[in-house]
């Protein structure tokens, strides 16, 4: 028998135990707060009851909402059972679906498997369903009912992402889409390919730290009542300097998806559009241990105006609401900007960190490029790095632009010897870019 058979068979028998307590009232009735999920602690579910140190009722309705995901027949079955020559159940609660064949449970249903007709049990189950951790977290909620209908009635429902969850042991990153606008990175660089100051690198390692060790901080230490959810930080520096890098590989070497927010898509000239994006955007990655990247934030997270039309005051209105969903943001959220002096100062007082990506020195300068060409290649014995860093005043990102041009003028020779010459090639091309005049220095090499 696997662990979801088990499962299935240890609901039906708790939820026949409610039935038969309700049309036989001699019999006992079941106790919701003793009931505990009978499987593999490593399985998914198991887990979860783990991690949220979950109680005997709310791992009953976890349960109650995964049925119909898991046998489709579940509710409606044990209803035919108690009225084979049909009839209607209100109390049961339960709903058909649109597509769904069988009963959905509702808000009710948990009431009454969890509480019969007990009625100060019953409010406790509705109370529950307002603040359990599976619904503060988004794992399970009760869907809205129209004006005048009992809030119980709605349909409860398992979240998509924890759905897939428990049925496939995996959950599938969201695409980029207009209702969630961010495109997940990666990287295939290693902390090594990073060339930073030692102050930057010691305050990634507090980042690190943070997402390392924050829950025990919260759950473990009571701490989740004087802290704030969530972390805010702030890179800032000139393009090229790594802040994208530093991003990516946090979540590489965390197992956190990082998704760089794409906010052309977010930011609307229609009043209320740009709120509303982003509140799809920050309910979508609510609880789920995600890093979202904010690249170029300053569109987004700019100064307040002082008012003197109605567009002033919707653009005011914008960065507040964003403050405040930032704020109560459970995960870590970055915020990268070229000008730290572009941002609300609201927001700045808030950050918990604001990490300086310093332009490189020609020290710096130097180790960039002898980090990033290939391992497949040589240099030829007229490249000087410590010479071309110092005579040459690039970023990183710049000087990974002019090893790519440099590397292609060498395949073309069809060598793998990269040439000083191809070199300049590749920083001729990045100094033009910039409008600047390219200088070409004689090289000393060896």
């Amino acid at each position: 028998m696997t662990d979801y058979e088990k499962l299935v068979a240890q609901v039906r028998a708790f939820t026949i135990a409610r039935m038969d307590h309700y049309f036989k009232k001699e019999r006992e009735a079941p106790v919701a707060r003793s009931f505990r999920i009978e499987s593999d602690r490593n399985n998914p579910i198991g887990k979860i009851v783990r991690r949220e140190k979950l109680n005997g009722e709310e791992q009953l309705l976890l349960c109650i909402v995964l049925m119909p995901h898991l046998d489709p027949d579940f509710f409606s079955g044990i209803i035919q059972r108690f009225l084979p020559n049909g009839g209607n159940l209100p109390i049961f609660g339960c709903v058909k679906g649109k597509h769904h064949r069988g009963f959905i449970p509702t808000g009710e249903t948990a009431m009454f498997i969890l509480a019969g007709t007990d009625l100060k049990k019953r409010l406790e189950v509705a109370a529950l369903l307002k603040s359990s951790r599976l619904i503060n977290k988004g794992i399970l909620s009760v869907e809205p009912v129209e004006e005048g209908e009992p809030e119980m009635s709605g349909k409860l429902v398992l979240s998509k992402e924890y759905a897939e969850l428990f049925l496939t042991g995996k959950v599938t990153l969201p695409s980029f889409s207009p209702d969630f606008p961010a495109q997940k990175i990666d990287t295939e660089q290693e902390w090594d390919d990073l060339v930073l100051t030692d102050e930057v690198i010691a305050q990634i390692e507090e980042l690190k730290r943070w997402i390392e060790h924050n829950d025990r901080l919260m759950n473990e230490w009571g701490m989740r009542k004087k802290l704030k959810p969530g972390y805010r930080v702030l890179f800032h520096g000139p393009p090229g300097t790594g802040k994208t890098l530093t991003a990516s590989l946090l979540g590489k070497y965390t197992g956190r998806p990082v998704f760089r927010v794409d906010l052309s898509t977010i930011v609307s000239k229609y009043i209320g559009e740009t709120e509303k994006n982003l509140s799809k955007l920050f309910d979508k990655a609510e609880n789920k241990d995600w890093i979202l990247f904010f690249d170029e934030a300053d569109a987004l997270f700019g100064k307040r105006t002082e008012v003197s039309d109605s567009h002033d005051r919707y653009a005011n209105q914008e960065v507040s609401y964003l403050l405040q969903r930032v704020e109560m943001f459970s995960g870590l959220v970055i915020l990268s900007t070229n000008y730290k002096s572009n941002l609300d100062d609201a927001f700045v007082r808030r950050f918990n960190s604001i990490i300086k990506f310093p332009f490189p020195d020609p020290a710096m300068r130097e180790q960039l490029w002898k980090k990033s060409f290939s391992d497949q290649v040589t240099i030829g014995r007229d490249v000087d790095f410590k010479q071309i860093a110092s005579a040459y005043k690039l970023a990183g990102g710049s000087i990974i632009n002019a090893v790519h041009q440099a590397s292609l003028k060498t395949i073309s020779e069809n060598s793998k010897s990269v040439s000083g010459e191809s070199i300049l090639h590749g920083i001729r091309r990045e100094v033009e870019k910039e409008g600047k005049v390219f200088k070409p220095v004689i090289l000393k090499g060896e």
